[in-house]
């Protein structure tokens, strides 16, 4: 079962009584706690000479919590831990081998708050320790607490926390590791359910949300995506098709928030570091900007199986970023649409629809043409001309056809995006903006004015915090 693919449903909850709603809100508050406890214990192991992480004793921390808790939930958290610790010792490899992914030393796992300040609320359930029961009106999720808690709140003989669910899973399969996440900003319980399934049944699940599939009958082809700064995703198949997706004015947007999270800092007291609204603010930008970023990967998909694509070549920057790529670039790489969790993306969902995807190096990409090979080139923002062949055609493109060609060997001239407002789209290349909600068909060297950061509201529910 531990070979299965894992994904995640998330769902929204709220306790189905006030005794419910207290005693959940105590159990969640002891987790933080015990894991800073069994955080401390390794960071010092980890900052000692010849000190060892796994050698750090916590369990007899369990006979504390394990009242509150329930030694399974007990065990759960020093089993998270146990993965953050081996989730920095992993990133620290990658630093240490020049991945231009980690860009700065990793820090080992911190705390999940203080009591002076508070706790982070945040629950683990074992997977065999909770239910969820799904019906037409209303869904229900329910588990165990520890027996102080249940004597405290007067449970009766196998009664358990209820919290009513919304939302609809989207994965179905074997149960994972719950977690419960309380968002104090936006006042919200967030649920986490993990489930393992079988790859047969993940192709199948996946494949339902698709408009096309596969098609094993007929001539498979392969593409390469270009995973650019200022468009999400520019794409080049063998046969000669293309697609952009625009990303410049969700960057526009991006930067505006990160401006107004900035002017609300500069605000706060001397001792205050941060505030409801400015969390707002914090998470508004997060969710807009994956929200737009996995879409972009589902509407490629889509785009790539209805074109009989399964194979996928995609960009490795280790040896660009840090020798080519100017600092605005890296802000839009790492910052704004993280090219590191993008490919995971792009891993993960066209993985399920059966596209194997392969990284080979972007290294002079976009520095040389397609076409002729000549290096006596120029490329500005969205446009690149060969002066020796004259290609004329959208940067991104270019770098998709180099990725392409260096794949799969020497191919024909592709419908390459012009650049300029004058010129029109070739018939059969595409180019797409996002409108909020979708990625729609755009008139390509359609350029949206950067948004001014004074412009830019918080989110409609904002109060002062």
């Amino acid at each position: 079962m531990s070979d299965r693919p894992q994904r995640t449903n998330e769902y929204i909850a709220e306790p189905a009584s006030q005794r419910y709603r207290e005693c959940l809100f105590e159990w969640l508050a002891a987790h933080a706690p015990l894991w800073n406890q069994i955080n401390y214990r390794r960071r010092q192991e980890y900052f000692a000479d010849n000190g060892d992480v796994w050698d750090a004793e916590y369990t007899e921390l369990y006979d504390e919590y394990a009242p509150m808790l329930g030694k399974a939930a007990c065990q759960q958290v020093a089993r998270k831990n146990s993965e953050a610790w081996r989730s920095h010792f992993d990133l620290l490899d990658k630093y240490h081998s020049d991945d231009p992914a980690v860009t700065e030393t990793p820090s080992p796992p911190g705390y999940w708050g203080n009591r002076e300040e508070g706790y982070k609320l945040h629950g683990l359930v074992r997977n065999d320790l909770y239910t969820l029961d799904w019906d037409e009106d209303t869904s229900t999720l329910d588990f165990g607490v520890g027996d102080v808690l249940e004597e405290k709140y007067d449970f009766e003989y196998q009664e358990r926390v209820t919290l009513e669910v919304r939302g609809n899973p989207q994965w179905d399969g074997d149960d994972s590791r719950l977690e419960l996440v309380y968002d104090e900003a936006a006042d919200t319980l967030r649920v986490k359910h993990p489930v393992r399934i079988r790859p047969d049944k993940l192709r199948e699940q996946r494949v339902d949300v698709f408009t096309h599939t596969l098609d094993s009958e007929n001539t498979t082809h392969s593409a390469a995506i270009d995973v650019g700064a200022n468009n999400t995703l520019a794409l080049v198949t063998t046969t000669g098709e293309t697609a952009v997706y625009h990303a410049r004015p969700e960057f526009d947007r991006f930067r505006a928030l990160s401006g107004l999270i900035a002017k609300l800092q500069s605000e706060l007291s001397d001792d205050q570091y941060t505030s409801k609204r400015i969390q707002r603010v914090y998470d508004e930008r997060g969710e807009k900007r994956d929200h737009s970023r996995d879409a972009a990967v589902k509407h490629a998909a889509d785009w790539l199986l209805e074109r009989n694509v399964d194979t996928v070549y995609v960009g490795d920057l280790t040896d660009v970023l840090d020798t080519h790529w100017q600092a605005e670039v890296n802000e839009k790489t790492h910052a704004f649409w993280s090219h590191g969790q993008l490919v995971d993306r792009l891993e993960l969902t066209l993985g399920d629809v059966g596209i194997t995807v392969e990284q080979v190096s972007e290294a002079d990409s976009s520095s040389e043409c397609p076409e002729c090979g000549s290096e006596d080139v120029v490329r500005d923002g969205d446009s690149f001309r060969c002066h020796e062949c004259e290609l004329d055609a959208h940067s991104d493109i270019v770098g998709a056809w180099n990725l392409l060609q260096s794949a799969v060997g020497p191919m024909a001239r592709p419908a390459a995006l012009l650049a300029e407002r004058d010129r029109d789209v070739p018939t059969n290349g595409a180019y797409w903006e996002w409108n909020g909600h979708d990625w729609t068909p755009a008139s390509f060297g359609k350029q949206s004015s950067p948004l001014d950061q004074t412009s830019v509201s918080e989110p409609a529910s904002s109060q002062p915090g």
